[in-house]
């Protein structure tokens, strides 16, 4: 079985990235990156990748990591920053820290991308 259907499928993917993006643009550390972005868009695109990257139907049409986050200049403090709003929202939906724990590891695999290593 696999992330994505162990999470709940659709639905709880929908909730996982509505609430994740609530506490994202309450942080002044990196709320700014979101400034003129489309949220919309923004939502549809992260529940399509994180389907994605949790084994669930692959919707996702946008750019790969590395061309999503190029030239932004994120620093680990950003990366750290958006994985620990990944992780509270995952506690928050009381998803079982074995789950947690393979999130976070699909996350640390595209560390090097998003930070353009």
């Amino acid at each position: 079985m696999s992330v994505y259907e162990k999470l709940g499928g659709e639905p709880a993917v929908n909730a996982a990235v509505d609430i994740f993006y609530r506490k994202v643009l309450m942080d002044d550390s990196i709320s700014h990156f979101f400034d003129t972005i489309d949220m919309d868009n923004q939502h549809a695109k992260q529940k399509a990748f994180l389907t994605m990257a949790f084994g669930g139907p692959n919707s996702y049409s946008g750019k790969d990591m590395r061309e999503a986050h190029k030239g932004m200049n994120l620093t680990e403090a950003h990366f750290n920053a958006v994985a620990g709003h990944l992780v509270s929202t995952l506690e928050e939906l009381s998803v079982p820290q074995e789950l947690i724990d393979d999130v976070v590891g699909v996350a640390v695999s595209v560390k090097s991308d998003v930070l353009n290593q």
